[in-house]
């Protein structure tokens, strides 16, 4: 999901539905394996890929045989709805109340 960019943590965490924890686990083996870079913004923390040719050639690699997977596809249009929402929505009320917040100030304009 980050190859189109960095994400949230909880943009994440929403994606893959595991606890924060969990996926704050994740995200620091990977970091220290050299294949993500964290950027923080106050309260969020951001993760992106490491911009080494060698991390993107191993991910290109190690996601070739997934093209066309169903459950690939799902969560990239799910990363795409999520990058339009407000990060500090999403992370406060949840995708759900963030997608309905969005929806109806929408509306409004």
């Amino acid at each position: 999901m980050l190859r189109s960019g960095e994400l949230c943590v909880c943009q994440i965490t929403e994606v893959v539905g595991l606890a924060p924890s969990t996926v704050s686990a994740h995200l620091k083996e990977l970091k220290q394996a050299g294949l993500v870079t964290e950027r923080k913004d106050g309260r969020w923390v951001y993760f992106s890929l490491a911009e080494s040719e060698n991390t993107r050639s191993w991910i290109d690699a190690a996601l070739s045989p997934l093209t066309g997977d169903p459950q690939i596809e799902t969560d990239d249009v799910l990363v795409t709805e999520l990058r339009r929402l407000p990060v500090e929505e999403l992370c406060r009320f949840g995708y759900e109340a963030a997608k309905a917040r969005a929806n109806t100030t929408g509306a409004d304009r």
